[in-house]
This record gives C-alpha cells, sequence and structure tokens, in this order.
C-alpha cells in the first residue's frame, strides 16, 4: 500500500468520494505522548538493569570468573556497552507510536491461542523463511539474497562461538594437558568430548575462519556492487552504508591472518594482528546499536506483523477500497495504520480507505476543482 500521506495536498478530497465498501471506525483520542526527556530516562535505566544482568550472567555463566580469560576483557566490555546501546534505542524506538503498535500488535499475535489453533505452522514456518532465508530479498535479487544469506549466517556463527567464548561461557580443556583428546565445557559442564585432529576437532577449532569466509564472500559482493550499482552509489551515505561493510571486512580478514600467522609464520605478527582484530571487533560491537546493523535487532518484531496481517487474512478480513471496491489489505492492519496516523496527529487517516490508484484520481480531482478553478 502506498504511502497515505500520498494526497495530503487536498484534504477536501475524500469527502466528495461515494462511501462504498466498511465505514471508517469512530476516532478514539490520540494516545498521551512521552517527552523526549522522559523516553531517554526510561531507555537509559532499561539499559542500565539489562548491563547489570549481563555482568551477572558473566560472572555466574564463568564460575565466579575462574573459567574468565582476562586476555578476553575488552571483547566482554563491548558486549556490555553492546547491550546497553541495543536496549536504549529499542526502546526509544518502540516508544514510538508506529513501533509501539506494531510491537503489541506482534506480540499479541504471537501469544494467541486462537491463531496457534488457526494456524499452527505459520509462526515457525514466518520464522524460518523471514528471519532464517530472508526469502523477501529474493524478490529483489537473487545475487544480493545469496549474498545476505552468507553475511546472515557467518555472523550467527562467530556469535553462537565468540560471545559463550567472551563471557567464559564455553572453555576447551584436554584431560593430558597436550591434547589431542579435549572436553567442551558449558558453564563448568561436560558437554562433549573429540578429537582435535579429526574432521569435527576441525571445525570446532576453526569455526571462526569458516565464518569469516562466508562474511568476506557476502560483504565483498555487496562492497563491488555499491561501487558499481549506479542506484546502490546514488544513495547511499558513507557512515550508514559502507563502513559496516568494511567493518566486516577487516574482523573477518583480520581473523583469518591470525590462523595464517599460527600456522604458517610461527606466530610471526600475532601480536599485532590480534590488537588489530581486537579494536575492529569492539568498535563493530559498538557501533551496531548506532547504525544500519540495528536492522538485526528491529526484523523479529517484524514477524509478528506479518503473523498479525497472516491470520487477519485467514478470517478473510480484508478492508476494501471506498471508492472502488478493490481490496486494499487486511481489515486489522488498515484501522491499526489509521491508529497510528492519529496517534502521530496527523489529520489525513481517511486517506488509508481508498486504494493507491483512487488517492491519485481524488488527488487530480481536487486539484482541478480547488486549485486549477483560480486559474480559469
Amino acid at each position: 500500500m502506498n504511502d497515505p500521506s500520498e494526497p495530503t495536498q487536498s484534504p477536501q478530497a475524500p469527502s466528495a468520494a461515494p462511501a462504498a465498501g466498511p465505514s471508517a471506525p469512530p476516532a478514539p483520542p490520540p494516545a498521551r505522548q512521552e517527552t523526549p526527556g522522559a523516553v531517554r530516562r526510561r531507555a537509559s535505566l532499561a539499559g542500565a538493569a539489562v548491563c547489570v544482568l549481563l555482568i551477572i550472567a558473566i560472572v555466574l555463566g564463568s564460575r565466579l570468573l575462574t573459567d574468565f580469560d582476562s586476555a578476553l576483557l575488552p571483547y566482554a566490555v563491548a558486549t556490555v556497552f553492546l547491550a546497553f546501546g541495543i536496549t536504549y534505542r529499542y526502546t526509544v524506538w518502540i516508544s514510538s507510536p508506529g513501533a509501539r503498535r506494531l510491537f503489541r500488535q506482534g506480540w499479541r499475535s504471537f501469544f494467541s491461542a486462537a491463531n496457534f489453533r488457526r494456524a499452527p505452522t505459520a509462526l515457525p514456518r514466518m520464522i524460518a523463511t523471514y528471519l532464517g532465508f530472508q526469502k523477501f530479498l529474493g524478490a529483489r535479487s537473487h545475487a544480493r539474497w545469496a549474498a545476505h544469506q552468507l553475511i546472515f549466517w557467518g555472523c550467527v556463527l562467530a556469535a553462537l562461538i565468540t560471545f559463550p567464548l567472551t563471557w567464559g561461557w564455553f572453555t576447551f580443556t584436554s584431560p593430558t594437558g597436550s591434547g589431542p583428546g579435549y572436553d567442551m565445557r558449558i558453564w563448568g559442564f561436560k558437554v562433549l568430548g573429540f578429537d582435535a585432529l579429526s574432521f569435527f576437532g576441525w571445525v570446532m577449532f576453526h569455526g571462526l575462519d569458516l565464518a569469516a569466509v562466508l562474511v568476506i564472500a557476502g560483504a565483498s559482493y555487496f562492497l563491488w556492487r555499491r561501487m558499481k550499482d549506479r542506484g546502490a552509489i546514488t544513495g547511499q551515505r558513507f557512515a550508514y552504508d559502507l563502513i559496516p561493510l568494511i567493518a566486516l571486512l577487516v574482523i573477518s580478514v583480520t581473523g583469518l591472518l591470525l590462523t595464517f600467522s599460527s600456522i604458517f609464520l610461527h606466530g610471526g605478527g600475532y601480536e599485532f594482528l590480534a590488537i588489530l582484530h581486537m579494536v575492529s571487533v569492539v568498535f563493530t560491537l559498538i557501533y551496531l546499536p548506532f547504525g544500519k546493523f540495528f536492522h538485526i535487532v528491529q526484523r523479529p518484531a517484524a514477524v509478528g506483523m506479518q503473523l498479525f496481517k497472516y491470520t487477519a487474512r485467514q478470517d478473510e478480513q480484508i478492508f476494501t477500497c471506498r471508492r472502488c471496491g478493490d481490496p486494499i489489505d487486511t481489515t486489522p492492519y488498515v484501522e491499526n495504520l489509521q491508529g497510528t496516523m492519529r496517534d502521530l496527529k496527523l489529520d489525513f487517516d481517511e486517506w488509508a480507505q481508498y486504494c493507491p490508484r483512487c488517492k491519485r484520481v481524488l488527488r487530480g480531482n481536487a486539484y482541478l476543482t480547488h486549485v486549477k478553478k483560480g486559474f480559469k
């Protein structure tokens, strides 16, 4: 559905249209808006609370810091800043009327027993297709979808390995002291044992290298596209579009160089590469909540809205255009959009009841009637 603000130049137009289809619900009073200062204070308190909980989890998960590696302290501190930044910005984001409605409707659909009975496989399917495989990107470009998948799964693999190791939750110990047998422990409890010289052992110790290869392939494609594609060049911003790709490449390349140094150079240049790698990772973790990477945190909220629209379609709650009768979207979705517009004190929520074509026609008629007439 097009932006409902499209025909705002002529607010008299909707009254000239014949009423057809469902009538608009009575407009409730707009929601009370918090002051920006109150939102920031609440976001800061939420961020501080999450930081405290994370620090407690690190201390307890590492068995009172027994398994915590002090060499990884900068990474652990960066994750605490990351937790604060994500919580702060997410709290500010869902305080806006549009995001707050999306957030509430998403959770309401998620916990709805009626939705589960009506479509029990809808939520797992949407999580797999919308979050995991991001099929909506395939409609834009198969190459972009493939590159995004490489970055996504590479970052997921790296996060699953790096964060628990950084916090001291995962440890690898050898009963003999020198291998090749190793035990993987989580929170001090042995999970499995493996041979470091086996294929599984190689994968366990080189998981971050595999993740780096995936990320380099995906990020390189997007960086090449942003240097060659005219459409991407026109709208891109260096800090928003290019820095995230450069950061991913620097992290991945320096991580691979660490492995290369330890295997082929007998540790030559390892300390410099380790510092460079650490700086790039810490910078990226701190940057993540305030740049393009924040969509990683926002995306799951969209799954709830997709479920909200899907269950409404199952009930055949389709809102039709007041002028031509063509379907627009689900009735709950249109009503949710109108509620958001009223919360924002936008006085043209009636336009949400018209399809894009009728909006253009009504705007043109209003122009001929109320503007062009003055030049005759």
